[in-house]
C-alpha cells in the first residue's frame, strides 16, 4: 500500500463552472423552484449557496479580507455558526433573477477558479476541518473546494432529472478527496497498532483505501492488505451522498457489504466530509 497522491483538480474547475452555468441558464421557472435533498433549499437556493462560498474564497483567500467572526469553542458551534451565515446569505439573496445569478457566479467563479491555478499546491495550508485539526497541504483544501463545487451541482442536477457530471474525471477525485476524512472518523477508536481497516468504492471511479494504526493514530493508504480486520464495501453512487449527509447511515447500510470485524467495519459509515 501507498501514501496518498496529491490530487490536482485546478484544471477542472472551469469545466465544472461552465457546466453549471450551462445547465442553470436552461432551466425553467419552475426547475428553479425544485426542492433539494438539502433540506428547505431550492435549485435557486443551492445556486446561491455556490456564489456565496465563490465570493468567500476570493474574498478571505485570494484578497486576505477578514470578516468579523465570533470566537467559536467547538465543532458544534462552528456547524451551528455557518448554517445560520450560509442561510442567511440565502435568504437575503433571493431577490437576485437567475439571469443575474448567472452572470454573477460565472464572474466571480472565473476569479476564483484563476487564484486557484496560481497556488503552489505542495505548499503546506490551513486545516481541512472534516479531515482533522493540522494543517494540510494546499492541494487538499483545493480538492475540497472541488468536492464542495461538484456534491453542490449534483444536488440541483438530481433535483431537476438532469445527468451528473459522474464520470470517473469527475468523481474520482471526489472519492479520493473525501476518504481523507477517515483517520479523523476513527480518531476516537482504539486498536492495536498495525490494525487495517478498509473502504472499498466499487464503480469506475471508486478504488479501496485503507487506514492503519501507527503510532497511537490512523494512517490512511491507497489500495488494501491481504486480510484487513475489516472491509467495507459500497458503491460509489452511495459513497458520495453518504460522505455528504445526502442520505441517512441506515440507508447506506442496507446497501454495505462487510467483511471481518463488523463493529470497525460499520465505523466507515460515520464518516462526513463536508462542515455538518
Amino acid at each position: 500500500m501507498d501514501k496518498p497522491s496529491p490530487i490536482v483538480v485546478t484544471d477542472l474547475f472551469p469545466e465544472l463552472l461552465s457546466a453549471l452555468v450551462d445547465l442553470l441558464r436552461g432551466l425553467s421557472p419552475a426547475e428553479w423552484e425544485r426542492s433539494t435533498v438539502a433540506q428547505g433549499w431550492s435549485v435557486k437556493d443551492i445556486a446561491l449557496h455556490l456564489l456565496g462560498d465563490d465570493i468567500s474564497i476570493v474574498s478571505r483567500k485570494r484578497d486576505a479580507f477578514r470578516e468579523p467572526s465570533p470566537s467559536l469553542a467547538g465543532w458544534q458551534e462552528l456547524v451551528t455558526w455557518l448554517n445560520q451565515r450560509n442561510n442567511a446569505w440565502v435568504e437575503n439573496m433571493r431577490r437576485l433573477s437567475p439571469r443575474v445569478l448567472c452572470d454573477l457566479l460565472q464572474l466571480i467563479g472565473s476569479q476564483m477558479n484563476e487564484y486557484f491555478a496560481t497556488l503552489d499546491l505542495t505548499a503546506r495550508g490551513g486545516a481541512v476541518s472534516w479531515a482533522g485539526p493540522d494543517p494540510a497541504p494546499v492541494w487538499l483544501d483545493v480538492a475540497r473546494e472541488y468536492t464542495e463545487q461538484w456534491h453542490h451541482q449534483q444536488h440541483i442536477r438530481d433535483a431537476v432529472s438532469k445527468p451528473g457530471l459522474t464520470e470517473p474525471r469527475y468523481l474520482a477525485p471526489v472519492l479520493a478527496a473525501f476518504v481523507h476524512a477517515l483517520p479523523h472518523t476513527f480518531r476516537m477508536v482504539d486498536a492495536r497498532q498495525g490494525t487495517c481497516v478498509t473502504l472499498t468504492i466499487v464503480g469506475e471511479s471508486g478504488g479501496s483505501w485503507t487506514i492503519v494504526r501507527e503510532h497511537n493514530r490512523w494512517q490512511l493508504y491507497v489500495g488494501k492488505p491481504e486480510q484487513p480486520i475489516a472491509e467495507t464495501v459500497l458503491p460509489e453512487q452511495i459513497s458520495w451522498r453518504l460522505f455528504t449527509k445526502g442520505i441517512l447511515k441506515e440507508t447506506a447500510r442496507a446497501q454495505a457489504t462487510f467483511f471481518g470485524d463488523q463493529i470497525l467495519g460499520a465505523q466507515m459509515l460515520n464518516a462526513v466530509s463536508i462542515i455538518a
